[in-house]
C-alpha cells in the first residue's frame, strides 16, 4: 500500500511555524527504512498495512510531543502483491508523456 498523510500541529509561535514539529514526523518515516518521499503538502510511504501505519502513528506520537493538537489527513492506495509503486506510478505518467509527444 502507499499512504500520503500530512500532519497539522498546533502552533505556539508567532509566525505559525510547524517545522520543528513536522521535522520530527519526517524524521520517524526516513528511520523506518520504508520507501519514502517528501513534498511541501504530503509524506508518501509504501509498505505493508501493519507497518506503514505503525509509522505513521510514531509520526503522530512525535509530533504530539511538541504539540496538544495534531490534525491528520491520511489517503491510501491499497493494491495488494504489487510493491515499488511510489517511483512506479509516477515511471509509467512520465512515460505516457513522452510516448504522447
Amino acid at each position: 500500500m502507499i499512504v500520503a498523510f500530512s500532519l497539522s500541529p498546533m502552533s505556539n509561535d508567532p509566525t505559525g511555524s510547524v517545522t520543528d514539529a513536522v521535522a520530527a514526523a519526517v524524521r520517524v518515516v526516513r528511520e523506518s527504512g520504508l520507501p519514502h518521499e517528501t513534498n511541501a503538502m504530503f509524506t508518501n510511504i509504501e509498505g505493508e498495512w501493519d507497518e506503514v501505519m505503525a509509522v505513521v502513528k510514531r509520526a503522530v506520537d512525535a509530533v504530539s510531543a511538541a504539540s496538544p493538537r495534531v490534525g491528520l489527513v491520511l489517503k491510501a492506495d491499497i493494491r495488494p502483491g504489487y510493491d515499488g509503486q511510489l517511483s512506479a506510478k509516477v515511471e509509467r505518467i512520465e512515460e505516457a508523456l513522452r510516448d504522447a509527444q
